[in-house]
């Protein structure tokens, strides 16, 4: 079995750092992809698909201390689905990419950097 998702797209916003309330460092933030395609009557139109990436840890920090909104990036992770109450007692459920590593692809004039997950231990889950 593999789950197993690579992006390659624009940040939406700097990402969102917060500490749980175990102390956990989690970075959420967005990358918008486009895809260009014809339409029936020839016309090239451009579909935007926005996608929600949350970083743990070390990675968390860093890239709210390395990413910025419109930086294009190349995100690798797995697909999280999880499901929680909304304040009106609605059960929701939301569906995000867990980075393992985030490589930013254009900053002109500054070589490439790639944030990666670092091992967590074991008998820790990430959240």
């Amino acid at each position: 079995m593999l789950n197993r998702v690579t992006l390659i797209g624009h940040l939406g916003r700097k990402p969102e750092l917060r500490n749980l309330e175990s102390g956990v460092p989690l970075a959420q933030f967005s990358v918008a992809t486009n895809e260009n395609y014809r339409d029936k009557e020839g016309n090239w139109q451009e579909a935007t698909e926005w996608h929600r990436i949350v970083a743990w840890r070390d990675m968390a920090v860093r890239a709210d201390q390395q990413l910025d909104k419109g930086v294009l990036v190349l995100v690798e992770g797995k697909l999280v689905t999880r499901k929680y109450t909304d304040k009106d007692g609605i059960e929701r459920s939301l569906t995000e990419i867990e980075a393992r590593t985030i490589k930013v692809l254009d900053r002109p004039n500054k070589p490439s950097t790639a944030i990666t997950e670092e091992p967590a231990a074991e008998s820790e889950p990430p959240f």
